[in-house]
């Protein structure tokens, strides 16, 4: 089950959308399951002056991704680096084993975006035999859809 902290953030996720003129754009995803997160950052002084995303995914993709905006906003780009998928899912109170996935990839992004702003590589880690089933994490949003029928 969810916690009251990853329902608030899927039902009402903060910083959606995209920044016209970002400084720094990171791109991640899951090929077995689908998710894919996309952040966007505004960077004055090495501080992230503003934070927006887009997910396509299940709730626990955009909840993580929803709460990384929030954990980093304010930030500098070394305080946001040491942001891990431990301290999301903490955030978040929690994720469910077969969800912790969601939360690689929502830091994944984040890093990739300051790589990229910071001309760095960045390697993305393989989180895919984390997603248990090809559409593990979209069969939740098929059951609420029978629910409503």
């Amino acid at each position: 089950m969810y916690s009251e902290k990853v329902m608030d953030h899927f039902r009402n996720p903060r910083n959606v959308g995209s920044i016209e003129d970002a400084d720094a754009i990171g791109e991640v995803g899951n090929p077995v399951c689908g998710d894919i997160i996309k952040l966007y950052l505004k960077i004055k002084d090495d501080v992230i002056e503003d934070i927006k995303f887009k997910t396509f995914g299940c709730g626990a993709a955009i909840a993580t991704s929803s709460m990384v905006t929030e954990l980093v906003k304010g930030k500098t780009l070394d305080e946001a680096l040491q942001i891990s998928n431990k301290t999301v899912a903490e955030a978040l109170d929690g994720l469910p084993p077969v969800k912790m996935h969601c939360s690689n990839l929502a830091a994944d992004a984040l890093h990739k975006a300051i790589k990229q702003y910071r001309n760095e590589e960045f390697v993305e880690e393989d989180h895919h035999h984390q997603c248990d089933h090809a559409n593990f994490c979209h069969k939740e949003i098929k059951i609420d859809i029978e629910k409503e029928a």
